[in-house]
């Protein structure tokens, strides 16, 4: 039962954002399909365009996919699914310093590099 309710509370917290979203773009298409309309109205000398219902529509819809996409971002990097890029930076460990090299060594590399 508890792991049912979590469930739907999960649910519930995406489909919130997906309804909000989906109510921005209307708002937007609403917008713009009114100020058409206006225009195509013979009475209506000067159409004015809803700043107000659009802007609210938009960031209706932005905080709405934002919330779903980085959602689904940081699911996927739980699961290590993303591109290499979007990983996060690991600190590659520090490189062993080079022996010094003796003279015996450089004879040695010499006498392989006489051989080939």
């Amino acid at each position: 039962m508890k792991l049912l309710i979590q469930r739907l509370i999960a649910i519930l917290l995406l489909v919130i954002p997906g309804i909000a979203a989906a109510y921005g773009f209307l708002l937007m298409k609403d917008a713009i399909y009114d100020y058409f309309v206006k225009i195509g109205d013979i009475n209506v000398t000067s159409p004015d365009f809803a700043w107000g219902m659009f802007i609210g529509g938009a960031i209706l819809f932005l905080l709405g996919i934002g919330f779903i996409g980085g959602w689904i971002f940081f699911r996927d990097r739980k699961h290590n699914y993303l591109s290499s890029r979007f990983r996060p930076k690991t600190p590659r460990p520090p490189r062993q310093p080079k022996p010094p090299q003796t003279e015996d060594n450089s004879a040695k590399e010499n006498h392989i590099s006489d051989q080939s």
